[in-house]
């Protein structure tokens, strides 16, 4: 307790008795930003491109479908293309893969070819069957075959079959093989067509199997978050002895090689033979020195793995307790989904918007001039921030759920829903915290995507030394996004607690962290490995699974895309849910830290803590006991525990 000093212990910690509005500056300022969200969107709706990216603009500036303005200069603009629905463009094949559209005169058309058209006589037959143009403006259609312009202002052909895209009126070829250039990987891959076929029918053929098996994985990963305090022993006993025994495995077949080789080199006397000899002597004694350094680290770690054991448990009892915890998930992901539709559909919107500019061949562009072009960079952070605030305010909703379960000494007196009880403390006093915290994680995002851009577009032309340093910085702030990631989650609990400001929650958080450091490289160590072994059970089952069922069909060739489908769903779900049991431990742990610093079990100073969290304490102090109070990092770390009032 040397990092509090008297007078900040004094400070208690009330949990669940205050609550105050938090950070309330940071609350105006994202919803100011909120507000310029939505000018964007609505900019761009005003101006057209609304409209212009749902009914197509040919490239003459004019809307498909509707009565159009005169554009100052450019021929063929303002025309009436009220029954002319359909963007149609002469070359759609055509790709500029560098500026991402496609090179082509666009126009309005009645109806998409639904067949092949291999001649000019052809597209002349379509128009005056059907009523639909393929030619510039300027052509009527009986001058189709007669006129020497309608090289230059009708389609290329073989005109190929196309149909309209759904809500967005473009008529885009049948024939994907179109855009072989755009999908190159994927054309080479399966450049045979039976290839292509097989696979799509075998997951045509057996969705009901894939959706089986992913519903499968959806309740083997409900399940194990049930169970897996009841084999969490079991798992950190396989760790330990997998790691014994690769360590002594691999330092004893290394010195076994020296040997064997020493032997060997004794009879032939060569240079080679010479340097082989040390780097093998080199290998064993370091791999012998690792070995050592790791026993060591787990002797000293022993005794924090049964915290960690502890703390599983306690969390399975949490998610009985707290269950609609299990479908945290379920509505984030759902939020974020409608969000980046959102986001999605107002980008696509900015990509219409803008004044009519003609280009170098007298088309019409629709560009943004002025401070508005730079309305792409704030849609982009906004991208961040607000999905960050998304998934910071599931880390508080959770946090407050589990600090109620901890701090409430009956558990028969938990309110009717934990989680809404947390969703409506958040709503009503800590919306500014988790705006001030995902806005921190969004400054350390922002760089990082700046420098793998740039190392994408400098990819073969940088030197080196210029790749080596872009690597490190990209590196570097990826690593200071995870601990400030960790730390603003301790945050939040903290925030859940005591209902302080992000700075000062965040500030106690890595206080306590600081003070029960070995015992937090534990959680994260041990911790993750089981909740990783959890993941690789639930695909391998899933896996499993999906290799009995499939390879009982027998109206398909292939099954491998199902199978690799199946997984990978399976993985998705696993990571999600044991995501939440993992913020779950996170959360106990800094419970549980907070209630040994401040409590002792004395009459008042009752501890908060399950049963088997109080077994560890006990355990805890018969060991300082045993060593003395005066010695060894055991001791040292324990000691808050007795008494905050000690020091």
């Amino acid at each position: 307790m040397s990092l509090f000093s008297h007078k900040s212990s004094k400070r208690e910690w009330k949990p669940l008795e205050d609550h105050s509005c938090t950070d309330v500056p940071w609350l105006l300022l994202f919803i100011l930003f909120c507000v310029g969200m939505g000018f964007i969107c609505g900019f761009s709706i005003a101006t057209g491109a609304a409209a212009r990216l749902l009914s197509g603009y040919d490239s003459y500036g004019n809307i498909c479908g509707q009565k159009n303005v005169k554009v100052e200069g450019i021929i063929n603009s303002g025309l009436d293309l009220t029954h002319k629905k359909y963007v149609f463009f002469l070359d759609p094949c055509n790709i500029d893969l560098v500026n991402q559209k496609i090179k082509s005169l666009a126009l309005c058309v009645s109806a998409c070819p639904r067949k092949e058209l291999k001649t000019l006589a052809d597209i002349q037959k379509f128009a005056e069957t059907n009523g639909s143009a393929l030619c510039s403006y300027e052509l009527q259609p009986s001058e189709y075959t007669t006129d020497p312009r309608a090289a230059k202002l009708c389609p290329k052909y073989p005109v190929p079959e196309s149909a309209p895209i759904p809500f967005f009126h473009r008529c885009a070829p049948v024939n994907i093989s179109c855009y072989a250039k755009f999908a190159e990987a994927l054309i080479t891959f399966v450049s045979d067509s039976s290839v292509l076929h097989r696979l799509i029918s075998g997951v045509m053929t057996s969705k009901e199997i894939i959706m089986g098996l992913c519903l499968l994985s959806l309740v083997l990963s409900m399940i194990l978050m049930v169970i897996i305090r009841y084999i969490s022993r079991v798992l950190v006993w396989i760790l330990t002895i997998l790691v014994i025994l690769g360590s002594l495995g691999g330092t004893g077949v290394l010195w076994w090689l020296y040997a064997k080789q020493r032997i060997s080199a004794s009879a032939v006397e060569t240079q080679i033979a010479k340097d082989n000899l040390q780097a093998l002597l080199i290998y064993a004694i370091s791999a012998t020195v690792f070995t050592v350094i790791l026993f060591l680290i787990m002797l000293i770690m022993r005794k924090r793995v049964a915290l960690t054991i502890a703390l599983f448990h306690v969390a399975g009892k949490v998610f009985i307790h707290l269950p609609l915890l299990v479908f945290q998930p379920f509505w984030t992901f759902f939020v974020l989904i409608l969000f980046w539709t959102y986001w999605i559909t107002v980008l696509l919107f900015l990509g219409t918007t803008g004044s009519p500019v003609p280009n170098e061949e007298g088309f019409v562009e629709f560009r943004m001039v002025g401070p508005l072009k730079y309305m792409w960079w704030y849609h982009v952070v906004g991208l961040i921030w607000i999905s960050e605030f998304i998934l910071a305010c599931q880390q508080m909703t959770v946090a407050g759920a589990v600090v109620t379960y901890y701090f409430t000494r009956e558990k028969r007196n938990l309110p009717f829903t934990p989680i809404l009880a947390s969703v409506n403390r958040l709503v009503c006093y800590h919306l500014g915290t988790v705006a001030k915290g995902s806005f921190i994680i969004t400054l350390v995002k922002i760089p990082r995507m700046i420098l793998m851009y740039i190392h994408t577009q400098l990819k073969g032309k940088e030197n080196a030394c210029a790749r080596c340093m872009l690597k490190a910085c990209i590196c570097c702030l990826w690593c200071l996004e995870k601990c400030l990631t960790y730390l603003n989650q301790n945050a939040y609990t903290a925030t859940a607690i005591n209902s302080t400001n992000f700075c000062t929650s965040a500030k106690d958080a890595f206080v306590i962290l600081v003070e029960n450091a070995l015992r937090v490289a534990a959680i994260n160590t041990v911790g993750d490995f089981m909740l990783f072994l959890g993941k690789v059970l639930i695909v391998c089952s899933t896996g499993l699974a999906g290799i009995m069922l499939l390879n009982y069909q027998q109206d398909y060739t292939i099954w491998v895309l199902p199978l690799i489908i199946v997984c990978l769903f399976a993985f998705l779900v696993a990571h999600c849910f044991l995501s939440i049991y993992e913020m779950v431990v996170d959360v106990l742990f800094l419970c549980f830290a907070i209630d040994t610093k401040y409590n002792d079990g004395s009459p008042g100073r009752e501890f908060y803590m399950d049963k088997i969290l109080m077994e560890f304490v006990e355990n805890s102090r018969k060991s300082m006991k045993e060593a003395g109070r005066g010695g060894g990092a055991e001791s040292r770390e324990l000691k808050p525990m007795v008494g905050a009032d000690e020091e």
